[in-house]
């Protein structure tokens, strides 16, 4: 009979980490999942761990954040990284998968581990026991009502969008080209610039699209997002910053793309042998070359305003839209009044929360605080001190700010050399790239010590 010791609900990035981490330290665990019992609206497949808005991990490169955490990710030896790293598609200096590869293997693996069960349906309540919460930014709304019930405290929330997928066959090569901008290229010896597809924008095709984008029609918002959260009117839109889409960007300001998601910087059109005014990239989906994702393109807009508005980019005039960008409520908790930096609880010890509804953003994050989740559960199940990790790493800083940010300007917090505490001063001036690698020697280092010392 298969009872388990601890369980997860929610078989995201989060929760799929979280459950191996306990299986691996031989404990029983039980992991949740309502999919496909209950759909989200953003999911298209029945497998645990299936991304939904890009297909990257984010920047790889020792000097970025992001590639810091992967190798701290390694380095704790994170099943669902290894599992990205066996399902890389090419995307220059970033980590990106073949989406369907990636989910499907992450469920093999979990399915196949004789210490871990799946169960598909709703959890609607939390579980009396050890328990691991992992249930994401779609949080059905019941399961989010006990949560809400739990911490006293209501959802936090703000709006999050995924960009839209074209066919390769569809792309128009006599106008896009291939090209890596060269703020990743100059740092690296092997030559891939052919990693991105480019479409280039003269400053006329510019201004007539941003117009267009700018006044197009966006979907409605559905009625439980029109809900009262927090005490704020939910129609009054919050979007995370992070994650804008494209749209109000160009309402903000109409060279607000061509100095963000757009920048030419680094890339010359073979064309005119000239930069662009502007790039839309695209960037490899799946192993098998046949779908590209819009860079940067998340959207809100109606469907049919997505084909007419998106058929104006250079390259794309007769582009098959395999899927169409989207705009979903993401909800979290207040964490820095609900847990401790080793994602437990404050008001119940044998509970822990891992994943994006802890404010953690970035598909990196939501893995590491599953990890860390997964470990200190594991730990607290066998009687054993939790780890808090070094505040000098990238996940012992998301975790600290996640569990001590104000509460005046809380929200989802992507790995960022900000959080981290500042190096020490030497009065002379460095370069992004160099400090990038001070940060990242110092946080490893650390946490070789620290495995050292809490083996």
């Amino acid at each position: 009979m298969f009872t388990p010791d601890i369980t997860v609900v929610g078989g995201g990035l989060a929760g799929s980490e979280a459950a191996w981490q306990i299986a691996e330290s031989g404990l029983l665990v039980e992991l949740v999942e309502m999919r496909p019992l209950m759909t989200t609206g953003a999911h298209a497949t029945s497998y645990l761990a299936e991304l939904v808005c890009s297909n990257s991990l984010g920047s790889n490169q020792p000097d970025r954040a992001g590639g810091l955490l992967q190798e701290e990710l390694s380095i704790l030896k994170s099943m669902v990284l290894a599992c990205a790293l066996e399902t890389t598609v090419p995307a220059g200096g970033a980590l990106a998968v073949d989406r369907e590869a990636f989910a499907h293997l992450i469920t093999m693996k979990i399915e196949a581990h004789p210490n871990i069960r799946v169960i598909r349906k709703e959890c609607t309540s939390i579980p009396g026991g050890p328990a691991v919460i992992a249930t994401g930014p779609l949080t059905s709304r019941a399961m989010s009502a006990e949560i809400a019930a739990f911490t006293g405290q209501e959802q936090l929330f703000f709006y999050d969008a995924i960009a839209p997928i074209v066919s390769f066959d569809s792309i128009n090569f006599d106008i896009a080209f291939r090209g890596s901008r060269f703020d990743w290229h100059e740092h690296n010896l092997h030559d891939r610039a052919g990693d991105y597809i480019n479409c280039p924008f003269n400053p006329t095709e510019y201004e007539n699209f941003v117009d267009a984008l700018s006044t197009a029609e966006r979907i409605p918002l559905k009625e439980f997002e029109l809900e009262l959260v927090s005490g704020v009117q939910a129609g009054k839109r919050h979007y995370f910053e992070g994650c804008l889409p494209v749209e109000v960007l160009a309402q903000r300001d109409k060279d607000a793309l061509a100095y963000g998601p757009m920048r030419p910087v680094g890339l010359i059109d073979p064309r005119t042998a000239k930069r662009p005014y502007a790039v839309v990239q695209l960037r490899q989906d799946n192993l098998a070359g046949s779908l590209y994702n819009m860079v940067g393109f998340q959207t809100n807009l109606t469907m049919p305003e997505q084909r007419r508005v998106f058929h104006l980019i250079p390259g794309l005039e007769q582009a098959t839209f395999e899927r169409y960008g989207q705009m979903h409520r993401n909800t979290f908790i207040f964490s820095p009044g609900l847990l401790h930096s080793t994602l437990q609880s404050r008001n119940r010890e044998n509970l822990f929360f891992a994943g994006q509804i802890t404010g953690v953003e970035g598909y990196a994050g939501n893995i590491a605080t599953g990890l860390l989740a997964g470990l200190n559960s594991s730990r607290w199940f066998k009687g054993q001190e939790l780890l808090t990790m070094p505040h000098s790493t990238m996940l012992g800083a998301l975790c600290r700010y996640i569990t001590q940010a104000s509460a005046k300007d809380f929200q989802p917090m992507k790995a960022n050399f900000g959080i981290l505490p500042p190096l020490e001063s030497n009065n002379r001036k460095i370069g992004r790239r160099q400090k990038g690698l001070l940060y990242h020697d110092r946080a490893i280092s650390s946490l070789h010590q620290f495995m050292s010392t809490n083996r």
